[in-house]
């Protein structure tokens, strides 16, 4: 039995926002622009599997699969433009 008052029995505080992180957390220096690059050359590739997979699904007439492939080339998109971004 877990005594009251226990780590796991505090409310979040509502002044800091779900996602911040710990005072004490310690930033990492941002990637290098050459890894950068390359992360991003390989979510192309794989963009480019999953639009093929999504025309080919829409063209056999699985529209289920079809969107499920849109839906991963569009996030993969989105992670590959955000690792040149960000860094």
């Amino acid at each position: 039995m877990t005594t009251p008052g226990g780590p796991g029995d505090a409310p979040p505080d509502p002044g800091v926002p779900a996602g911040a992180a710990e005072p004490d957390a310690v930033r990492r220096p941002p990637r290098p622009v050459i890894e950068r690059i390359g992360l991003a050359l390989v979510a192309t590739v794989v963009v480019a599997v999953f639009g093929a997979l999504g025309a080919a699904s829409f063209a056999s007439g699985d529209l289920f699969l079809a969107v499920m492939a849109a839906v991963g080339a569009l996030m993969t998109a989105w992670a590959g433009g955000r690792t040149l971004i960000r860094g």
